[in-house]
């Protein structure tokens, strides 16, 4: 999978390549409720409800949980704002975990978010992943990431690395808003910045 990780990257690489701007679908009526037994949280968005819950379930792998998720509620320069990711970590945690602690602080720091989030989420990607690069733990660690930015309940933002995805759910039906990256379908431009695919028993970059 592409991962943000501990490897060398070209400065011409987007790790935020899809970065989908979702608007007017969320700007009239209510966005459904959802319920989960583990962590549920309102909060009133134009004149209806956003709800979000996660649930992590640790497979049969002997080794550590290492999927961190983030679903909060924050006011910033007064917009309110759903903040919502998963990062699937593999060969250790270290990197998803950090993701989970910085990564949406690195997006909301970048001075033009508001003008432009597209290209804010992109630089503040390729920020984080410097930042592993020189500070986090564990060479061979990586993670995926997919961001979804909720802003005043009328737009959402998303942008991904990896397969890890993202749904919009509405009135039962779900729209799929995040692009997979599978490491088939890029094995061209994975080998022509000079990296490779292996399977093991899983495609990795």
């Amino acid at each position: 999978n592409d991962t943000l990780s501990r490897r060398t990257r070209n400065d011409d690489d987007d790790p935020a390549e899809f970065l989908r701007d979702i608007p007017a679908d969320l700007e009239e009526g209510e966005v459904d409720d959802n319920e989960d037994d583990d962590e549920e949280e309102e909060a009133a968005r134009s004149g209806g409800k956003v709800c979000h819950g996660c649930h992590l379930v640790r497979g049969k792998m002997d080794h550590e949980m290492e999927d961190y998720v983030v679903a909060e509620n924050r006011k910033v320069d007064g917009y309110e704002l759903g903040l919502y990711a998963i990062f699937d970590g593999h060969s250790g945690r270290n990197v998803a975990k950090y993701l989970q602690a910085h990564l949406f602080d690195n997006i909301l720091n970048e001075p033009d978010f508001w003008r432009n989030p597209k290209s804010a989420i992109r630089r503040a990607y390729k920020t984080t992943d410097q930042e592993i690069l020189e500070h986090v733990v564990g060479r061979s660690g990586g993670s995926t990431a997919v961001t979804a930015i909720l802003i005043d309940g009328k737009t959402l933002v998303v942008a991904n690395v990896g397969d890890s995805r993202a749904v919009l759910c509405r009135n039962g039906m779900a729209t799929q808003v995040s692009v997979d990256h599978e490491p088939e379908k890029e094995r061209g431009l994975v080998e022509s910045k000079g990296g490779f695919v292996v399977e093991m028993p899983v495609g990795n970059v």
